[in-house]
């Protein structure tokens, strides 16, 4: 069998030993049943020692028996569960093709079985009334051991409805399995309390394996700033693993997922230096910034592509010639699976894996800044002129936000944890004002070239961007910061799309030199580059009103004195 990747999207259901399958043709897109085949499975599940794969709600295990005998690996999605399937090979080895979709999760830890599985199954096709089979009905009789230490037999039984083929992330789909699940349970079943035979399997056992070192919180106060912070990064760490093997699957908006992640990793850690400080912060911070720019190639390719798609759709002049439209719509589609195979290589380079290493000892071991009034001057100064961050991670010039050094601040002991992190977040605040109000004067100055000009509107959503970040970690402790980052979400969601206008306007420019040299005609282009620019003035219509609601919302954030 060759490697092959399903989307698997089911309902599953506890039942009792005697209770009686009830007539599935009574579903509404169900006309008949197949004839029930009865298989005996076995499966072993592997893990690390530390159950990395069960704690992020992903299963490899080898299975033997059935129709599709062999190595599986399940992914969460949005709607089902990607199913990656490859052949049966030797059980002491997981095929390398299957490691890959979860080498960022396991990195280099062993994998051992953590569980058997037992099953004989009966399994029942059901079909609409066109004969095509819309679920397919497993009847499971489950001996399960846990191979932890500390775990034991368990039996049960449950009823599975699998959507097949393309129903499975459809709104008929859905339908189906919401009626399924009405007429089961009114024939005795209940909803599972459990999402796989591998967690019934494990039980309690599951509770007694080692917790991974980055997930570990001791050694820091409940009520800290810098548990704030670590708890705000662990979150992104965690969604920068989450999609890593997603995007290795090519999944729709998982490369701007998980460039969202690593960006504000690296945002978090640039903002509170002086919570957390130290050589590897550096470090991280760096390596972040060159898989973000790297993700971003992909992601600017992604998003031009899609707004061509949209130009060339919404046309209705008839005048974009036949080489133009085939340059509009074909050349990002090749840029980006360029840039898609780039990523694929890094993901599988050990670079990209001391990095995530690096990430999971920072948070095992948080470098604690000491919290001298020298120190936070010192790292308030530098964290106010620090900032390179761009959209494709390159370096820009911010002469405009130079700031004077901090004034010292109060010892540690009289200030509480809201106290000290809305001294950051303040921070972020007035370097956002600072580039809005450069904006405000530089913007509307037609004698500066236009990418200059643009510039300062594109730092004011980096400022935006990182405030946002800033206020999300600040809330969850205790500072009323929910209003600031909806606030700045919204403004950053309008220079965003500005800002796409921008960056497809420059590709349309590329094409246009590229069809002169080939001497095309480039009418096209310039309908296209000018429809671009309108898109743009007209994202900003709105700018003016959510630069307000920051600066009102902001007022509503400072801690009360203790």
């Amino acid at each position: 069998m060759s490697n092959q990747t399903f989307i698997e999207v089911e309902a599953k259901f506890a039942v009792d030993d005697t209770t009686a399958v009830p007539d599935l043709t009574a579903l509404t897109a169900v006309e008949s049943a197949g004839e029930t085949a009865h298989h005996s499975l076995s499966a072993i599940y592997y893990d690390t020692a530390d159950l990395r794969l069960t704690r992020a709600k992903i299963t490899l295990r080898r299975r033997t028996g059935g129709k599709d005998d062999g190595w599986h690996i399940k992914l969460p999605g949005s709607t089902g569960r990607t199913e990656l399937h490859a052949e049966l090979t030797d059980p002491s080895t997981p095929p390398t093709e299957l490691l890959e979709a979860v080498r960022a999760i396991i990195r280099r830890e062993p994998l051992a079985p953590i569980a058997q599985v037992d099953n004989n199954r009966a399994e029942t096709p059901l079909f609409d009334a066109a004969g095509d089979q819309v679920a397919e009905f497993c009847d499971d009789r489950v001996t399960a051991w846990s191979l932890l230490p500390g775990g034991q037999q368990t039996s049960w039984r449950e009823w599975e409805v699998e959507l097949s083929g393309e129903l499975a992330e459809t709104v008929e789909g859905a339908a189906l399995l919401h009626e399924a699940t009405s007429l089961l349970i009114n024939r005795g079943a209940r909803k599972s309390a459990s999402a796989s035979k591998l967690a019934t399997a494990l039980g309690d056992s599951a509770a007694a394996a080692p917790v991974p070192p980055y997930m570990s919180t001791e050694g820091l106060e409940e009520d800290s700033p810098a548990k704030a912070v670590v708890d705000s990064l662990r979150v992104q760490r965690d969604r920068l693993v989450e999609w890593d093997p997603k995007v290795r699957n090519d999944e729709w908006d998982s490369v701007h997922q998980m460039r969202v992640a690593t960006r504000e990793l690296r945002s978090l850690l640039e903002t509170f230096e002086g919570i957390l400080a130290g050589d590897q912060l550096t470090h991280i911070e760096n390596e972040l910034k060159e898989l973000a720019a790297l993700l971003g190639t992909a992601r600017d390719a992604e998003v031009v592509e899609e707004r061509f798609a949209g130009l060339l759709d919404s046309d209705t002049t008839g005048m974009i010639d036949g080489p133009a439209a085939e340059h509009v719509r074909g050349d990002m589609r090749r840029e980006y699976e360029r840039a898609h195979k780039r990523i694929l290589r890094t993901l599988d380079s050990e670079r990209y894996l001391s990095l995530l290493d690096a990430i999971d000892a920072l948070l095992a071991n948080p470098p604690l800044a000491s919290d001298s009034p020298a120190e936070d001057s010192a790292e308030a100064s530098a964290a106010d002129s620090a900032d390179s961050e761009t959209e494709a991670g390159t370096e820009t010039g911010d002469a405009f936000d130079s700031s004077s050094p901090a004034a010292p601040a109060a010892p540690a002991e009289t200030r509480s944890s809201e106290e000290i992190l809305y001294e950051h977040l303040e921070r972020g605040y007035k370097k956002l004002v600072k580039r809005h109000k450069a904006a405000e004067e530089h913007y509307p100055d037609t004698s500066l070239p236009l990418h200059q000009r643009e510039e300062y509107v594109h730092d004011v959503r980096k400022a935006a961007k990182k405030l946002r970040y800033s206020a999300n970690a600040a809330k969850d402790s205790g500072l009323k910061a929910g209003k600031l980052s909806k606030a700045c979400k919204e403004l950053q969601e309008i220079l965003g799309y500005y800002q796409d206008a921008v960056t497809s306007r420059d590709r349309i420019e590329k094409l246009a030199n590229g069809a002169r040299q080939r001497g095309e005609d480039t009418f096209a282009y310039g309908m296209l580059y000018q429809r671009e620019m309108t898109r743009g003035d007209q994202a900003l219509q709105d700018y003016p009103k959510a630069v307000k609601e920051i600066k009102k919302a902001f007022k509503k954030v400072e801690p009360k004195k203790k």
